[in-house]
């Protein structure tokens, strides 16, 4: 049942997009286009600066529909092969350029999260953000003893944004479970509830400081990736102080043309950096859209990713990381059989399912993709392909597996446009089979062995004891059974013995009987 906060926020959402003339998208709709007429009786149709092209209105209602909705449009600013050019390149300005809000708001927050003035915390603090996004703005600063850093500061009354439109999505996710079978397939409540998860973690700046600590310790001493430090006595829920990084945002290719950077080893070390966070570290940056990610060419041969944002960071458990890796493994060998076969032991596939069909379907829709590069092959079209298969074979969406997904299309996206050219299954297929022979094998079982080690010698002086109980007992236990025993013999004689006494007396009473039946019928017949 939809409340009258949510249907005011409908009704707010249907204001906004009829105010940027959005309402026109309907009519494209083949079974709508006799209702077009309806567009006229908009009223903001009469005023509408015409001059605002259909990108800026997207991007402006989005913007205006809260932080829900421009994440949903940072997410697709990454999918070129799904959307026009123009839409694309106006929804990339989602990524860290969102209408800021006041200075004097944001230095009033800080003030506030820290209990003292400004000047006490900072030597120099920038008025103007260095960026704004959905949740947050950053500001520059310097502390006393001269170090360089940023200032992340959450939005007012973002919490409490986020969470009527998370009421919503609810109210939505049950109406389309309830009332539209498909829908149960792909278990919407499943994956709003997880969304929520996520996303209410974000407003935790606290969170956001503890995910980049984790993520600096994990690449500390790696090549790939340099994660900013986080200053722990100036972090709260509200505010937090980092490290400020100088690098050259991924997007901006023009300044590394020019600096000649090295674009296909970028462009490799982008989906090596995905696999080491997904399987090795099973802990990974779920928000990799380029407004988040910049270039260090200190080294331009060997150029190194720089990360900011932690809000939402994904992990696996070890069941899901080893069915998604052998998974991957299966189709880079174009072994759809075994993909079939994994669908059912992971539970993504029904027992009763036929796994020959379901492996003809899945080679049809990805055969067309081997051994060609990046730039040929829309992802995109692919997974809607994958998901119509999967209606048909009721595969169930695995709601833990979201993050993933989004990291992948951005990951996907960054790839495309770096490097065209790039094997992105040449790329990822050595390092699953690495992965594969670390976790299974005889020097698997060894480093198992290894670090299982501890645990057993600290258990080691209490095996004695462990072992003398066991026997005594297993001797308390044989010693019942015997007793067990001879009751039984006993039971069984007694039995036996009242049987026989049972017995006794039944053919006494039988004489007895015949005896009396006897002589009633001499009496009767003499008499």
């Amino acid at each position: 049942m939809i409340k009258i906060p949510q249907l005011v926020r409908i009704l707010h959402i249907n204001h906004i997009l009829m105010r940027h003339g959005l309402d026109e998208l309907l009519w494209t709709i083949p079974w709508l286009q006799p209702l077009q007429f309806l567009a006229y009786l908009n009223p903001f149709f009469w005023c509408r600066d015409k001059s605002v092209t259909r990108a800026e209105r997207i991007r402006c209602a989005l913007e205006d529909l809260g932080p829900i909705f421009v994440k949903f449009g940072q997410l697709l600013s990454s999918r070129r092969d799904l959307l026009p050019d123009d839409i694309a390149d106006e929804l990339a300005q989602l990524r860290d350029n969102v209408p800021p809000f006041a200075s004097e708001i944001a230095m009033t927050l800080v003030c506030k999260a820290y209990g003292k003035p400004l000047e006490e915390i900072f030597a120099s603090f920038e008025k103007t953000p260095l960026a704004s996004a959905s949740v947050a703005q950053v500001h520059a600063a310097q502390l006393h003893d001269g170090r360089a850093v940023v200032v992340k500061i959450l939005r007012p009354d973002v919490k409490k944004i986020i969470q009527h439109d998370l009421k919503l999505m609810h109210t939505v996710a049950y109406m389309l479970q309830r009332y539209w079978p498909e829908a149960k397939e792909f278990r919407p409540m499943e994956i709003v509830t997880e969304f929520e998860h996520h996303l209410l973690e974000e407003l935790d700046l606290m969170n956001e400081a503890a995910n980049a600590s984790q993520l600096r310790r994990n690449f500390l001493h790696s090549p790939l990736l340099y994660v900013p430090e986080i200053y722990w006595q100036f972090a709260t829920s509200q505010v937090i102080v980092m490290e400020r990084i100088f690098g050259v945002p991924v997007a901006d290719f023009a300044t590394l043309k020019a600096a000649n950077t090295n674009f296909k080893e970028l462009a490799e070390r982008s989906i090596e950096l995905f696999f080491t966070q997904v399987f090795q570290h099973c802990f990974f940056h779920a928000d990799m859209h380029a407004g988040n990610i910049f270039v260090n060419i200190t080294d331009p041969e060997h150029p190194s990713y720089i990360v900011v944002d932690f809000g939402v960071m994904g992990t696996l458990n070890p069941s899901d990381q080893r069915y998604i890796a052998e998974n991957l493994l299966a189709f880079f060998k174009r072994d759809y059989a075994r993909v079939a076969q994994l669908h059912v032991e992971s539970g993504w596939l029904p027992k009763d399912a036929r796994l020959d069909e379901f492996a003809t379907a899945i080679r049809t829709v990805c055969e067309p993709i081997f051994e060609r590069p990046l730039k040929d092959i829309s992802f995109g079209q692919l997974l809607l392909r994958l998901f119509q298969t999967a209606r048909r074979f009721h595969v169930r969406i695995q709601p833990q597996l979201i993050l993933l997904q989004k990291t992948l299309f951005h990951i996907e996206g960054l790839g495309r446009e770096m490097y065209p050219e790039l094997d992105l299954w040449k790329t990822a297929k050595p390092f699953l089979e690495k992965w594969m022979r670390n976790r299974m094998g005889v020097k698997a079982f060894i480093r198992q062995c290894q670090a299982q080690a501890p645990y057993w010698l600290e258990k080691l002086p209490q095996l004695p004891d462990a072992l003398w109980n066991t026997l005594q007992q297993t001797a308390h236990t044989q010693q019942h059974h015997v007793r067990q025993e001879l009751l039984l013999k006993h039971l069984q004689m007694e039995l036996r013995q009242q049987g026989k006494r049972q017995r006794r007396w039944i053919g006494v009473g039988s004489l007895l009987l015949t005896a009396v039946i006897t002589l009633q019928f001499y009496i009767t017949y003499y008499n």
